[in-house]
């Protein structure tokens, strides 16, 4: 749902300083246009592949820690670790 506009978002950005990149106008300025293009290829790259990962595992994290506790907790014989002298 969200893909085309992001899409569309990038590659106008892209398309628009690629003449700045590509030496038109004056030299000073093309490090400028390579360092925007650089910069929006890695955000589009980082937006469409590396966040949806992140969001996945985030979201099976409750169940992993839920599996693990119960597991530490049969291993541990359900009984609490004795508090410590003086408390």
């Amino acid at each position: 749902m969200r893909f085309r506009p992001i899409m569309m978002t990038t590659f106008a950005a892209l398309t628009g300083a690629l003449p700045i990149a590509l030496g038109a106008g004056s030299e000073s300025r093309r490090p400028l246009g390579v360092a925007v293009v650089g910069g929006h290829a890695f955000s589009q790259f980082v937006t469409l592949y590396v966040t949806p990962v992140f969001y996945m595992y985030f979201d099976e994290l409750p169940a992993a820690v839920s599996c693990w506790w119960r597991r530490w907790r049969r291993q541990a014989g359900g009984v609490s670790p004795e508090p410590a002298h003086g408390d």
